[in-house]
């Protein structure tokens, strides 16, 4: 199977200015574990790449240590977009950076126009310290609110900022702004990479394994074959499996693989090429993430 015959997953990171976002895309710069990463953004001089992780720099593009890239946009991402789709070998993931004021909703539906690509979520940062003053604001309170109400993933960053009291309030208001999104505390954006970018784009056949970051867990499993995958997408996504984020190949009852991606409790299944391997990652947080429960649901035995 090529690359190409998988979409391109595309994780989109919004925010007001000052959340985070650069920090966050260095962390998973420096956590990409061999996953070829693409940065896009819109100006490089908006995007302050940590000066240890840079191996050549340009006009255009940035060659990161690990064989990850960063790319200027300027105002053409669908052209950006379609010129990393041809790069040999493509990138494994693309990750959009978009600006302090930007609705990361209208990137998305950019995204659904181009055929090759596919969105893998939307996490939108939001600083514990100002987002609700901000989110009170005349003149930017609108572009804040509609940021978060875009969010499938929501970063409550810089919480050593905050009292436990004043956090508690935090992160009831953003679940209302927000419904449906997983909500992940952190501070100076360290959380796990997969929840952000959705564990591996093929995962192979596995046993349970714990990420580094304590908020999670995770379980690989090789789902039975011959099963309605809509279905099983809609019962990880809604069921009560703690399922925070999930990726992986299914086959259907006529024995065709499709691709299995679930972003909080949105799905989504595609076409894929019959040489890939069912299997499937789940990731939830810890304690939540019930893998016995999702061992029968995908029909797959849990080792010990």
């Amino acid at each position: 199977m090529t690359n190409l015959e998988i979409p391109l997953p595309v994780t989109t990171i919004g925010g007001y200015l000052g959340s985070g976002k650069t920090t966050l895309v260095n962390h998973l710069l420096r956590n990409a574990n061999g996953l070829h990463l693409a940065v896009l953004v819109n100006e490089f001089g908006e995007l302050a790449i940590d000066e240890d992780l840079i191996e050549v720099k340009s006009d255009d593009i940035i060659s990161i240590a690990g064989g990850c890239i960063c790319c200027s946009f300027g105002n053409d991402l669908t052209s950006a977009l379609i010129d990393l789709g041809k790069m040999t070998p493509r990138p494994d993931h693309i990750v959009i950076e978009s600006s302090g004021v930007s609705i990361p909703g209208a990137i998305v539906n950019t995204l659904s126009l181009l055929e090759g690509f596919q969105s893998n979520g939307i996490v939108v940062l939001a600083d514990a310290d100002s987002v609700m003053a901000n989110a009170n604001d005349k003149y930017v309170g609108d572009t804040i609110t509609r940021q978060l109400a875009d969010a499938e993933i929501l970063i409550l960053n810089k919480l050593d900022l905050v009292g436990v009291t004043e956090r508690t309030g935090l992160e009831n208001w953003l679940l209302e702004m927000a419904p449906g999104a997983v909500l992940i505390p952190a501070k100076h954006c360290q959380v796990t990479p997969d929840a952000v970018l959705g564990g591996v784009l093929s995962p192979g056949k596995g046993s349970p394994g714990n990420h580094a970051d304590e908020l999670f867990d995770s379980i690989v499993l090789e789902p039975v074959v011959g099963v309605n995958v809509e279905n099983l997408a809609r019962e990880l996504a809604s069921g009560p499996y703690g399922v925070v984020r999930a990726k992986g190949f299914v086959a259907d009852h006529d024995g065709k693989r499709k691709l299995l991606h679930i972003v909080a409790n949105r799905w989504h299944v595609s076409d894929v090429s019959n040489d890939v391997a069912s299997a499937i990652i789940c990731l939830g947080f810890r304690g939540q993430l019930d893998k016995k429960a999702l061992g029968k649901c995908l029909g797959s035995t849990i080792p010990g």
